[in-house]
């Protein structure tokens, strides 16, 4: 075996060793108002709501993640924030690690993938199907405005 070819690459989910994808997520509050986009059609978790955001890349920050994605997604720049919560879900086809980032947007968010996007009052959010990983946050977010 001198340059590994004669190794076989072997996924984590066949040698029993589950790897998480690393996502980030923007959760932007203007007027107690959250911004959402829904998932499209023919991706995972295809037509829940979440908050926009992605998978970080090989070497990128959490920080430059969101930069990147929001200005994909929206076609804005975007100051990120605290992480207000980080979260670890398991789907039967992949595990996340998830954190989300308070952010602010420099103009108005166009949806630039064909994708929904709403502002949704805070009162709503609960009303939206979110993925079960985003739950403890939507709680989070509602019982604290409750207050």
């Amino acid at each position: 075996m001198s340059d590994g070819e004669d190794v076989p690459f072997l996924s984590g989910s066949e040698i029993g060793v589950t790897v998480a994808v690393v996502v980030v997520a923007a959760v932007i509050e203007d007027s107690h108002r959250f911004l959402v986009t829904r998932r499209p059609a023919g991706v995972h978790l295809a037509g829940m709501w979440e908050f926009p955001g992605g998978k970080i890349d090989p070497d990128e920050t959490h920080e430059a993640a969101l930069r990147r994605e929001l200005l994909e997604e929206l076609g804005v720049k975007a100051a990120v924030g605290e992480c207000i919560y980080r979260t670890r879900h398991a789907y039967p086809d992949r595990t996340i690690a998830l954190y989300f980032y308070r952010c602010s947007l420099d103009s108005a968010p166009r949806p630039l993938l064909g994708q929904e996007m709403r502002w949704v009052p805070l009162a709503e959010l609960r009303s939206l199907e979110f993925p079960p990983s985003d739950t403890e946050l939507i709680e989070l977010l509602t019982t604290a405005g409750a207050r």
